[in-house]
């Protein structure tokens, strides 16, 4: 109950600016919620039935507005230490002006800002409680943000809160890839910027992903799909572990990550990492988006401006018990062979991280289907071709869009497409010279078509996993021709077929 005590109080303080009757009038709020809770028919509608209640009461309060006083903490601070009066009364001006520019907002905005910022709910507790939409309350903040930077003469509000209220001095941001970190470093994100270079949706995974045989299996993987030379690989493994391993240095983590596949397990690796360390006095948080507005097909923080990224600078959350628990055990199924593991992580609790169940569902749907042994990609690109889409960099835009909680990029792309058109047995026909295809970077005139063995893979007719050698790795599942179970995308299922 304590928790709809928060999001009334500061319903209560918006409408009566006074913290003292703001108090008053929740409990009163309360009193009156219960003694008519039996007329409450859906207990799911009680958030905003006890709002209803909560600014009744406030409508009710007309005393008179008491005289504001320094908490007893900042007086005693100013007695122990008499040199630290400038950086306190300079605090305080901060925090003033502050606190006008959000008392300035129109009201909506206002208790948005409120609720998320000062109050520490989260977008989901607070759009229940006020019974609007999560996209609503997103573009409140959203605008809140935009305003706020206008009236504070600052192009960063959310870091300027965090600052005061709660940040430390000493931040470290982690990226899931360099256009991200570059633009966070042009805009002037308060802190160090550590881009973790991985893609762990491609290649065997492992719940140890630091010894030494299992980052030369991985190396070499890699090397022989994606081309990343094994020493430059293994030298950026050691680099950016060596800047991780110095996190206590911090005051904060931040961690930066979007709603893909490719994110989630990123995410879900460092969360595993973070989980077997003692944190001290370090603060890890959380920014996780899978949308912006304005933005109708979000891929990824990519396609955001410097200045929008900054808008989303401090409006992370904290990471706490629950998230580094859950992420081990996501990252642990995932390395698993086991692939009754893989398909528990579906099970996850969406609350704690919400966009774990759609990007393993992807994961999942990469797998060999019951019906013609395609994963999600190939299935998606033949059909792509027999519907007139022939260049591979179209190919690669269109699969993108289609399978965008995937988060492919060019080079798993285009090493997917090579195999579909590589010999015995190709589904695909090459033509030209292409960088999708193998050639170099600047090579775009190349086009692929569906052989009569990619129609009769793409009709049912017949199966890939029969018709050519596999040797593939998803997280720790080795996909081979040997494999006695399949994934049926449209049941969310696997299908034990023997052998």
């Amino acid at each position: 109950m304590s928790h709809f005590k928060g999001l009334a109080y500061t319903v209560a303080y918006a409408r009566l600016n006074d913290p003292f009757l703001a108090e008053d009038a929740v409990q009163e709020a309360f009193v009156e919620a219960f003694s008519h809770l039996g007329s409450l028919k859906d207990e799911d509608a009680f958030p905003g039935w006890f709002k209803v209640i909560v600014e009744r009461q406030c409508y009710r309060m007309l005393r008179g507005k008491k005289h504001a006083v320094m908490p007893i903490e900042e007086t005693a601070s100013l007695i122990a230490d008499p040199d630290g009066v400038d950086s306190i009364i300079e605090r305080r001006e901060w925090e003033e002006k502050l606190l006008r520019s959000v008392e300035g907002l129109p009201p909506a905005l206002r208790i948005a800002v409120q609720l998320f910022y000062y109050r520490g709910y989260s977008i989901k507790e607070i759009s229940s409680f006020l019974g609007v939409s999560a996209s609503t309350m997103k573009k409140r903040l959203f605008d809140a943000r935009k305003k706020l930077r206008t009236s504070l003469l600052v192009s960063d509000f959310a870091s300027v809160l965090n600052d005061l209220y709660q940040g430390g001095e000493k931040m470290l941001h982690i990226v899931n890839g360099d256009h991200v970190g570059n633009k966070l470093r042009e805009g002037n994100v308060q802190g160090d910027i550590l881009v973790w270079r991985e893609v762990y949706p491609v290649g065997p995974a492992f719940a140890s992903m630091a010894g030494n045989n299992e980052r030369l299996l991985r190396a070499a993987y890699l090397e022989k799909t994606l081309g990343i030379l094994a020493p430059e690989y293994i030298k950026s493994c050691e680099s950016q572990e060596t800047r991780l391993q110095n996190f206590s240095k911090y005051d904060e983590v931040v961690m930066w990550f979007e709603h893909d596949l490719f994110d989630q397990t990123m995410l879900a690796f460092l969360l595993h990492w973070f989980s077997k360390q003692s944190l001290g006095n370090t603060k890890l948080n959380l920014l996780c988006i899978g949308d912006y507005p304005g933005i109708d097909l979000f891929r990824g923080m990519g396609q955001l401006t410097t200045e929008q990224l900054k808008t989303l600078s401090g409006t992370w959350r904290p990471i706490g018990e629950e998230e580094l628990t859950l992420g081990a055990e996501i990252w642990e199924a995932y390395a698993s062979r086991d692939v009754e593991k893989h398909v528990g992580i579906l099970r996850s609790d969406p609350s704690v991280l919400p966009f774990v169940p759609s990007a393993f569902t992807m994961h999942l749907n990469r797998l060999p289907s019951p019906g013609n042994g395609l994963g999600i990609v190939e299935q998606t690109t033949l059909e792509l071709v027999k519907n007139g889409v022939q260049k591979p960099a179209e190919l690669f835009t269109n699969v993108g869009d289609r399978l965008h909680e995937l988060g492919m990029g060019d080079l798993e792309f285009r090493y997917r497409l090579k195999t579909m058109a590589e010999l015995p047995k190709p589904l695909l026909k090459a033509e030209g010279t292409d960088y999708f295809l193998g050639g170099p970077s600047s090579a775009k005139d190349g086009t692929v078509a569906l052989t009569r063995l990619g129609q009769e893979v793409l009709a049912g007719e017949k199966d890939w996993l029969l018709e050519k050698e596999v040797d593939e790795w998803y997280g720790g599942l080795p996909v081979t021709n040997e494999m006695e179970w399949r994934w049926d995308r449209s049941g969310k299922r696997l299908v034990y077929i023997g052998k």
